[in-house]
């Protein structure tokens, strides 16, 4: 293995997370504070959001608050270039192999005092696959404690089944925690300094509260799979081409489709809003955390 103990490994096969502390190098990470920087200056001005930024629904063109950097890695050469190193996907190719492709990125931005909450769900529901070898990687940008609503994973439950995630007729992008077994008290959050990354299984459920702390949460996401791993009929996962799909190839080469006893649910029928996670799961009758707008 590249990075990765075997205790390591067998950890993250029986609770679907690890955390690695450090392990983004200081110019590293002053590169993506600058970038940020440089997105949230554009939000600035605006009245709704674009291709590149989701906004809070508190935003003012006045008051910016951007609650999501969207695909950072078609539009940020810094983004798209730590996603190719090996500071991202060494430990990846430890986990599940040396042929990865991407998913999708994205930025997630809980600034201090208004950062939304994420209902508690499974990434796997949104895009079922024909094998599990799906994960995040989190990229920490702030220190992460629990006080500015840390990401929080129960463990072992990557290993269970795929929840229903719909409501009112149509998939919502969310759980019922409590009808489906789940006490938060038993959630684990996924902490560290700035500059750490996470690695979440994506069969794991999660979650993460507002920000209702004085400093900002900040993480960059990089959802991947193994190459041999091909979404199900149905699946969010869209490509348009053989060759768009092909583009998207990390490390490695593409394969043959793998399949693998798992257990799968389809997310239909589409919600009938939002693009975003914060928009579908407006669609959810029970929310676990709180929301805040101010």
């Amino acid at each position: 293995m590249d990075v990765l103990t075997q205790a390591q490994k067998d950890a993250f096969e029986t609770d679907g997370y690890l955390v690695l502390e450090s392990r983004l190098s200081p110019a590293e990470l002053t590169a993506l504070h600058a970038e940020v920087d440089r997105y949230t200056a554009k939000a600035r001005g605006l009245t709704e959001g674009t291709d590149e930024l989701d906004l809070e629904d508190s935003h003012r063109p006045d008051a910016p608050r951007v609650r999501r950097i969207k695909l950072p890695h078609t539009h940020s050469q810094v983004m798209a270039d730590l996603m190719r190193s090996d500071t991202i996907l060494a430990p990846v190719r430890d986990l599940i192999g040396p042929d990865l492709r991407l998913h999708t990125t994205k930025l997630n931005m809980k600034e201090a005092g208004h950062g939304a909450a994420v209902e508690w769900h499974q990434d796997f529901a949104f895009y079922p696959h024909t094998n599990d070898d799906v994960l995040a990687v989190g990229v920490l940008l702030d220190d992460m404690g629990m006080e500015n609503g840390p990401l929080m994973v129960f463990p072992g439950s990557h290993r269970g089944p795929i929840h229903d995630h719909h409501a009112n007729g149509h998939f919502v992008g969310a759980m019922d925690l409590a009808r489906d077994g789940y006490d938060m008290a038993d959630a684990v959050p996924l902490m560290g300094p700035a500059g750490s990354i996470s690695i979440h299984h994506g069969r794991i459920v999660h979650g993460s509260a507002v920000n209702r702390s004085t400093r900002a949460r900040r993480i960059l996401f990089y959802e991947m799979m193994a190459a041999d791993a091909w979404p199900i009929m149905g699946s969010m996962t869209k490509f348009s081409t053989l060759e768009d799909y092909d583009s998207r190839m990390l490390c490695g080469r593409s394969r043959q489709p793998r399949l693998a006893d798992i257990p799968v649910r389809i997310p239909l029928p589409a919600p009938p809003i939002g693009k975003t996670i914060y928009e579908i799961q407006k669609g959810l009758t029970a929310r676990a955390f709180e929301t805040v707008e101010q």
